[in-house]
Order: structure tokens, then sequence, then C-alpha cells
């Protein structure tokens, strides 16, 4: 029997799959480079913050001026409008002054009557110690006149004493009265003064620069003394308050240069200064509010502690309007 080539090609055989430690090594290659991004992310982040202060937890506000009178009675004018832009000492409403010119016309005449009493008291006075000085001359008199009389002149020289006695008594008394009426001098004055003041307090005048906020005042309210009337917007106190995380406050001093982002005025950089940096905050939100309280969560997540830092605007542009309340971001470079 002949042999017979065969024909058919011969497959190879399939090669064996890679190993399992290959598979492994690759996920520890990948593990391992995911862990030095982190640490490199860490890394530029540490550098970065070592470099550059930033926080968009930050705010403009200034002081807010609430005007309370100091009397009671009916507004008879409101002479501003809301959001109307005033300047210190412009009249801003007045209360009825009727009430109050009666009662300084009543003190005025309580002035006069005063007066004329201590005049009197004044008056009698006057005549009690020119009485007493002629006794006394008389007195002194008669002394010289008892060396020459002996019986006869000490009579009259004990007559002189008695009389001199009444007389230093009736000063005595006109003093009295004339202290006593010098305090009913002195209390119609002063209650005067007090009424004249209260009428000059029926005009209501801002007390500084500033923008009226959210008026509500109409002709016809009552004005309660010492209740806000009138909310004032100050000009003069703008600022800045961004709360830093206290990782940051270590490095940031008073007069350190500083940039703010507007929210109101975005896409621009404001030049700023560091003004001051809070050196306490209140842990609790029930505190007396002396202190300040900055909430060191965000829905569920906790955060650092931060503490407020106070800026200032370098020479902001004239035409900047700042609106109390409004959001910002501040940047540092400590």
């Amino acid at each position: 029997m002949s042999n017979m080539t065969s024909n058919e090609p011969i497959e190879p055989e399939p090669s064996a799959s890679p190993p399992a430690v290959s598979a492994e090594r690759r996920r520890a290659f990948r593990l391992v480079v995911g862990i030095a991004c982190l640490a490199a992310l860490w890394a530029v982040w540490q550098v970065w913050t070592s470099f550059v202060a930033y926080t968009d937890d930050a705010y403009v506000t200034t002081n807010f001026v609430t005007v309370a009178p100091q009397v009671t009675g009916v507004v008879v004018s409101v002479n501003v409008a809301n959001d109307q832009e005033v300047r210190r000492g412009d009249l801003l409403a007045v209360v009825d002054k009727v009430p109050f010119q009666l009662v300084v016309d009543q003190r005025k005449a309580a002035v006069q009557d005063a007066v004329a009493n201590h005049k009197l008291v004044s008056d009698e006075l006057k005549t009690a110690q020119d009485r007493l000085t002629a006794v006394t001359a008389a007195l002194q008199q008669a002394g010289d006149d008892q060396k020459q009389v002996a019986l006869t002149g000490a009579d009259m020289v004990s007559a002189k004493q008695r009389e001199q006695a009444a007389a230093r008594d009736a000063v005595d008394k006109a003093s009295q009265s004339v202290v006593s009426q010098d305090a009913v001098v002195a209390q119609a004055k002063a209650a005067l003064a007090l009424a004249e003041w209260q009428l000059s307090q029926t005009e209501i005048r801002a007390p500084a620069d500033g923008a009226v906020n959210n008026l509500s005042v109409s002709v016809g309210d009552t004005a309660s003394a010492g209740k806000a009337l009138v909310g004032i917007v100050d000009a003069a106190g703008w600022r800045i308050i961004a709360n830093y995380k206290e990782s940051y406050i270590r490095n940031l001093e008073t007069g350190k240069a500083a940039w703010v982002w507007l929210d109101t005025h975005p896409w621009r950089l404001y030049r700023a200064r560091i003004e001051g940096v809070s050196r306490g905050i209140s842990r609790g939100p029930d505190q007396d509010g002396i202190l300040p309280y900055v909430a060191p969560t965000t829905d569920w997540i906790q955060l650092k502690r931060r503490f407020p830092v106070t800026l200032r605007l370098v020479d902001p542009p004239s035409d900047l309007t700042l609106y109390m309340g409004s959001d910002a971001s501040t940047l540092i470079f400590p």
C-alpha cells in the first residue's frame, strides 16, 4: 500500500491566553496612576492656596442707619421718596409742631414768672441788707455814746443790739428765699430748653449721606419716639466682608492688596485692601449677636470654620454703584 501525502493544511495550535497576573498588573498600574494624580492635584492645591486665598463666600455691605424720631406725634409731611439720595441734614419728615409749640409758650411764661418772683425776693434781700447795715452803724454809734453816758447809754445799746439781731434774721430769711427762687428759675429755664429741643425734633433730618431704603411712612402716620421711621443706606461705609477658612487667615494682614469680583458688575476685578481680620467668631447662632457667626455647614457637608475679613475698595470708579447685601468673590495673594 503506497504512502499518500495529505494536502490539508496543518492548523497552528492556539496561543495561550495572557496570564492573569498581567491583568492584575494593569489594574495595579491604573490604581497607582490614579493615586499619583490625586496626590499631584493635592500638592498643586496646597501650593496654590499658599500663594492665593480665594473665597466666593463674600458680600457687599455698609452701615444701615435707622432714623427714629425723638418725639411722638402725627406726621404732617414726608419730604423724601423711596430710594432717593439724601445728604446729611436733609429734611426727611415733619411731625406736627402745634402741641410742642404750645408747651414752649407755656414754659416761656413759667420762666418769666419765676424771674419776676426772683426779682421780688432779691429786692427784699437788698432791703434787709440795707436795714442791717443801718442798724449796725447805729449800734456802733450807740457804743461810742455809752462811753459818755452811763446807764441811759447802756439801755440804748441793748435796744440796738436786739434790732441788729432782728435785721440779721430778716437778711437770712431773704437769702434763703433768693436761693430757693434761684432753683425755681433754673428749673423753669431747663423745662423751657427741653420744650424747645422737643420742638426742634419735630423736623426729622438725615444723620448721614446715603439712600433712603424701603420707605413706608406716610402723612397721617403716628411717629413714636425711639421707633425707627426711615432707613438710610450709608454712602460712606461701603466695604466687602469675605469669610475665609481658618487655614487662610494666618497669612492675612491689614493693608495687604486684594481683588474683588462683584456679582452686580461681573467680568471686572476691583482693587481692594484688607482693612481688618476678625479675631473672634461665635461658635453657635444662639449668641448675643455681638460676635459674628458664620455657619460652618453647607447642606450636610461640614466645613472648616471661617472668619470675616473686611476689605475696602481702593479708588473705586466714580460711577460704581454698590448694593448692600449683594454677592462678591475675593482674591488675596498672601
